[in-house]
């Protein structure tokens, strides 16, 4: 009768018909899993190779700098009811 190669065969044949809708998209997601898993590999090959240096000069315990407008102590406060346009009405106590 059929040797188990030729059921095999008859098999993979019958599963390529059926999924012919879906085949190009499950080949395309292996080949960017393949190319994400190469990637992946050198980096950490790259990684091995290179000294260990930090990428930032500062050491940990150095504070950062941020460039930025300081504003005078007496200048309100950015939640205060005394920006202009919101001053509480009469009667009643600012927040």
């Amino acid at each position: 009768m059929f040797g188990l190669s030729e059921l095999a065969v008859v098999l993979v044949v019958i599963i390529a018909v059926l999924a012919a809708k879906r085949l190009p998209d499950l080949v395309r997601s292996a080949g960017k899993s393949a190319r994400i898993l190469k990637a992946e590999a050198r980096a950490m090959k790259d990684q091995d190779r290179a000294p260990e240096t930090p990428e930032t000069p500062e050491t940990p315990g150095t504070p950062r700098i941020i460039q930025g407008e300081t504003l005078p102590p007496s200048a309100p406060a950015s939640g205060s009811a005394e920006r202009a346009g919101d001053t509480p009405p009469e009667g009643r106590p600012a927040r």
